[in-house]
């Protein structure tokens, strides 16, 4: 989205940039010292047909934001005019101002962020930052492609209903992505204590990205994994069992198209033939349900692994 800056709304927006924009060789020199680390420790963490799938989703997601994201910042200015309360013209760009809109932009992160877990909607969106088997730097360069599609925008709406002036949104948003690069890693096993107990961490996110049963569908985080704590969702990483990645049904290709687009395919099919009663549930219900339950959730996925844990 390049720069923010106007007059707009009475308010005076100062000549913001897009953090993202020089984050990226930052991201891409980390990724290099990353692959010479695991070269020498861990060779099995980088697969060279990943990597690059990787590489090419990340590229993808920013043509995408480029094509689409002026459209939802325009949007957020039009919503801007609606404000309910006028923070801007009481306060302006006021030191807590900003921490005030980054802290509630990561919890409305969070709630983005679940229910791109637990709507099936904007699960197809979210699906690719997940079709890694491995974790590692690059991973973290799965973006979505279809987040515009799926309007994943609208959980940033509230902010400029609530008075955050839209370029004020964008910058928090793009520091916030950011943060969540370094935690793409098994390079760096736990962080201190008070750390992990507030922040997310790559042990928090490691958790995230599993397959295993008993790490399903938590530690949605962004920056402060505070938010899991509070709503229920937090699991701690154990060093009992070893984290597989990736989807419960795996890709079995590094196809890029069929990364994208595989779960828009699946949706369509499934509503096309799905009895006129049920097909909104494979829309808005979680990934994996069927009218028949012929499928799983990873709810019920991990109930039956609780249940094989207690016999």
């Amino acid at each position: 989205m390049g720069r923010w800056s106007a007059a707009h709304g009475g308010v005076n927006v100062p000549d913001l940039f897009n953090p993202v924009d020089f984050a990226v060789p930052v991201f891409i020199l980390l990724i290099v010292l990353e692959m010479l680390w695991a070269r020498k420790k861990a060779p099995e963490k980088y697969e060279p047909k990943d990597t690059l799938t990787s590489l090419a989703l990340g590229t993808g997601s920013q043509v995408a934001g480029a094509l689409t994201g002026g459209l939802v910042f325009a949007g957020l200015l039009q919503l801007y005019e609606y404000r309910l309360f006028d923070i801007m013209g009481n306060w302006g760009w006021a030191w807590w101002v900003w921490i005030a809109c980054f802290v509630l932009d990561d919890l409305l992160y969070y709630v983005f962020h679940r229910s791109a877990h637990r709507v099936r909607w904007f699960w197809a969106a979210h699906v690719n930052h997940h079709s890694s088997q491995h974790y590692n730097l690059s991973t973290a360069l799965r973006q979505t492609w279809t987040g515009f599609i799926a309007i994943s925008f609208i959980f940033r709406l509230p902010l400029a209903l609530a008075g955050f002036h839209p370029a004020m949104i964008a910058f928090c948003g793009g520091i916030n992505l950011i943060y969540q690069f370094w935690i793409h890693t098994e390079a760096i096993g736990r962080m201190p204590k008070w750390f992990e107990a507030v922040m997310n961490t790559p042990s928090h996110h490691r958790v995230h990205h599993a397959t295993n049963p008993r790490y399903l569908d938590s530690n949605y985080a962004g920056v402060f994994i505070i938010w899991d704590r509070m709503f229920g969702s937090f699991v701690a990483e154990t060093d009992e069992e070893r984290i597989r990645y990736g989807i419960v049904k795996q890709l079995g290709t590094f196809n890029l198209l069929h990364s994208v687009f595989h779960e828009w395919i699946g949706i369509f099919k499934d509503v096309w033939s799905a009895p006129w009663s049920a097909k909104l549930g494979y829309i808005w219900r979680p990934p994996g349900w069927s009218h028949d339950g012929s499928r799983e959730t990873s709810e019920t996925i991990r109930a039956r692994w609780l249940q094989q844990q207690n016999t």
